[in-house]
């Protein structure tokens, strides 16, 4: 019964929708919050419980309360990110996912061959600037919500732009970085979950970014683009839903069916439960996916109440985050609870 667990997770990114969803299914609900951002939790009631922490660097210390609440830890962008690789892979407290499959969503080059293995279209990678010879982006690992991303148009480009993002503080000079060709077209999340207890990958939803300021160039005529020196930068603030064309649906749907098969043959269980391949469709329709993200992504948020996806095969409210935990409440009352956790 859902009554035996407690669902849990970091206060940011995606924790309103996955406390919500959690709570449509019966479970109590708790967020982890840093000091001063507990208030929309509170507002919109979605945690029975609130740990605050000074950093969540502490979380240590509230482990052992979690621990006695039997919590199942839902991993989203900021809980990776705060928390670290290695210290998630630590906990001691039940995660929901498998922490095997985190080191190739985290190494882009091994990213790039779980992709390719699953015989997506990906852009071209390089190796070093040196060898740029058309447009690229510029991708900093680790880098929250695509904070310090630069375009390039050649080696001399690239450097003058990487400097100035080091210098101004933007990103540290020791993270790594990928070097990817820009593909012009729609960008295009696609947004998946992978369910062991049905054994079937579902398409959940679609978005696309609202990035600052590349979203807010184009209100300015090129011109004067030119004359004020504006060097568009990709920070996330936000989602917006999208629908995409019927026809689209077949390959999309393979493209999840193939990652979640190859996963199996890198990691032992292999990816599931939510993910999101970051896709760009150019002008022949070619889909190129150029990202993996093995975890829910808050381009799933503008759809707290079910997307058209999920009414055509739910017919009743379902977000990504109440699909997490009605996988969970399925594998309890299954007696397969383990199969889900990690």
């Amino acid at each position: 019964m859902s009554s035996e667990f407690t669902i849990a997770t970091l206060g940011s990114h995606s924790a309103l929708q996955i406390l919500k969803g959690a709570k449509d299914e019966g479970f109590q609900t708790i967020a982890i919050c840093k000091r001063g951002m507990e208030s929309p939790y509170h507002q919109f009631k979605v945690a029975d419980r609130i740990i605050t922490l000074d950093h969540f660097s502490q979380f240590d210390e509230a482990e052992e309360e979690l621990l006695d609440m039997n919590a199942i830890m839902i991993p989203h962008g900021s809980f990776i990110a705060y928390m670290g690789i290695e210290k998630v892979k630590n906990l001691k407290v039940h995660y929901y996912g498998n922490k095997a499959i985190l080191d190739w969503e985290a190494d882009r080059r091994k990213e790039m061959k779980w992709l390719k293995q699953a015989q997506l279209h990906l852009p071209r990678t390089f190796d070093s600037p040196e060898e740029i010879d058309r447009p690229v982006i510029v991708k900093f690992f680790g880098a929250g919500g695509g904070r310090g991303y630069f375009l390039a148009k050649d080696r001399n480009d690239f450097y003058q732009k990487y400097e100035k993002q080091v210098k101004s503080g933007i990103v540290e000079q020791e993270l790594q970085y990928s070097i990817q060709e820009y593909v012009i077209g729609n960008p295009v999340y696609i947004h998946y979950f992978h369910s062991i207890i049905q054994n079937e990958t579902e398409i959940m939803s679609f978005d696309r970014r609202y990035e600052t300021n590349v979203d807010s160039i184009g209100r300015i005529p090129s011109k004067d683009q030119q004359e004020l020196g504006i060097q568009p930068s990709y920070l996330v603030i936000g989602n917006t839903p999208l629908v995409v064309r019927e026809s689209l649906l077949p390959e999309m749907i393979q493209m999840g069916e193939r990652v979640v098969e190859t996963s199996k043959e890198i990691v032992a269980k292999g990816l599931f439960g939510p993910f999101c391949l970051e896709t760009i469709v150019t002008d022949t329709g070619k889909i190129v996916c150029f990202e993996i993200s093995a975890r829910i992504v808050a381009g799933t948020n503008p759809f707290v109440n079910g997307s058209p996806y999920t009414w055509l095969r739910y017919n009743e409210p379902m977000s990504t985050g109440r699909r997490i935990a009605r996988e969970i409440k399925e594998a309890i009352q299954d007696n397969r609870i383990n199969e889900v956790l990690s």
